[in-house]
């Protein structure tokens, strides 16, 4: 199945974007290890999101839908190994949460993914869980995951940071219910740190806390803290509403996204100072924030750390900055659903981009487009990405549109509103 889309003149759109996918599921572990009915409003209703549900259901918990949202049946941290493996398809945040989880279910469990699944990072987490006391097994290359819980040890674990801050944040869900006080030490950078924030913010909601130590290269979480049940809203996702804002910068006019606040603790929130730096106009009110721009932005030089996912999308726009646009320090993009950074330089090269690739990132120079048939490689963001080029350039098919829907299922439909503009 191909998408082909169609250049525009400049915009003026209003653009609704999903719940949040990273919070959602923050949300629905929280939710689940506490003792009671917990309600999840304006929750991502995504692919990687639905994985969640379907193995925290294997795993004992109910979750189900309802008109106000997700209402999630929580058992205090009391969990089952289930008779069938786990699906996780290629959703990393769904396998490395529920692997913790299932450190507290007395049995096996086993979880069953894609292939691209078997080669992100995983082994710095099932490292830690082993020194914690719980036995866990994997094979590099076979997407095969099994873990032996209800063992989860407290004390002091040293866990890398360098590749995946969802390793930290998916210890610090689990360690309230550790047979002991758990102290985690990150050793080397710790990446997305913003991503640690936004499970912090969640635990805080669900009423556990843990303290930050050695400035913030260390957390301490005390035993016995027990989640409470919450009636929690999920904020609007940050990460796909830089597509809208990036749609304004590409095409020119002004885009309107609704439900989105200038002031959230998302990391991808910060793509709204890039674009300024790159001569945007920036407003916001409330709950909506509106980007303007004139097809012609400045080129930036900048560390994308704390937002890596809104990387494809600012090179969408970098393509058609006045001068060329250097993204740094995100290496780790390599192990995302794809190698981000090496996969962008090769679709977009299709296009006649000149593209160098970093170790740990790209210098896009702009130069004139064609269109041509673009592979998003199964990889939700750089498809969406790939339309945003369509804004501006005539001829570009996406291949596998269906993909958005790990993270944005109306992703399509809200692109429509800003390509009809004429």
């Amino acid at each position: 199945m191909l998408k082909e889309t169609t250049p525009s003149g400049p915009l003026n759109a209003t653009i609704s974007v999903p719940g949040s996918k990273s919070i959602t599921n923050r949300a629905l572990i929280c939710a689940s290890l506490a003792k009671g009915e917990s309600c999840i409003r304006n929750w991502s209703d995504s692919d990687d999101t639905a994985l969640m549900m379907n193995g925290l259901n294997q795993l004992g918990i109910l979750v189900r839908r309802s008109h106000d949202g997700l209402v999630v049946h929580g058992r205090g941290g009391e969990l089952y190994p289930p008779k069938f493996p786990i699906p996780v398809g290629n959703a990393g945040t769904t396998l490395r949460f529920l692997i913790a989880a299932a450190s507290l279910a007395k049995g096996r469990v086993v979880f069953e993914g894609s292939d691209r699944i078997a080669e992100r990072p995983i082994t710095d987490l099932l490292d830690s869980l082993n020194r914690l006391g719980v036995r866990t097994e994997f094979t590099p290359g076979i997407a095969r995951f099994q873990v032996e819980g209800g063992t989860l040890a407290g004390g002091s674990v040293r866990l890398r940071g360098d590749k995946s801050s969802q390793f930290l944040s998916s210890l610090l869900m689990v360690a309230p219910l550790a047979a002991g006080e758990l102290e985690i030490i990150v050793e080397g950078p710790l990446i997305s740190a913003s991503y640690v924030d936004m499970t912090l913010d969640v635990m805080g909601n669900f009423g556990v806390t843990a303290e930050r130590k050695e400035e913030g290269k260390a957390f301490f979480v005390r035993s016995g803290q027990r989640y409470r049940p919450a009636d929690y809203t999920v904020e609007a996702d940050a990460s796909s509403a830089t597509y809208a804002f990036a749609a304004a910068a590409i095409a020119g006019g002004k885009v309107h996204v609704r439900g989105i606040r200038a002031d959230s603790r998302q990391g991808d929130i910060g793509f709204l100072g890039i674009l300024r730096e790159m001569g945007c106009r920036v407003e916001a009110t409330g709950t909506e924030v509106s980007v303007e721009g004139n097809r012609s932005p400045g080129g930036v030089d900048c560390d994308m750390n704390v937002m890596p996912d809104a990387v494809p999308t600012l090179a969408a726009v970098a393509l058609f900055a006045r001068t060329k646009s250097r993204i740094r320090n995100v290496a780790h993009l390599r192990y995302k659903e794809s190698d981000r950074l090496e996969m962008l330089a090769t679709e977009l090269r299709k296009l006649g981009a000149v593209i160098v690739v970093y170790e740990d990132g790209l210098e896009i120079e702009p130069v004139p487009l064609k269109g041509t048939r673009l592979d998003p490689h199964d990889d939700h963001r750089l498809a969406m990405s790939f339309a945003l080029i369509g804004l501006r350039v005539s001829g570009i098919q996406i291949e596998n549109p269906g993909c958005v829907k790990k993270s944005f299922p109306t992703f399509w439909e809200e692109y429509q509103k800003m390509s009809a503009q004429q």
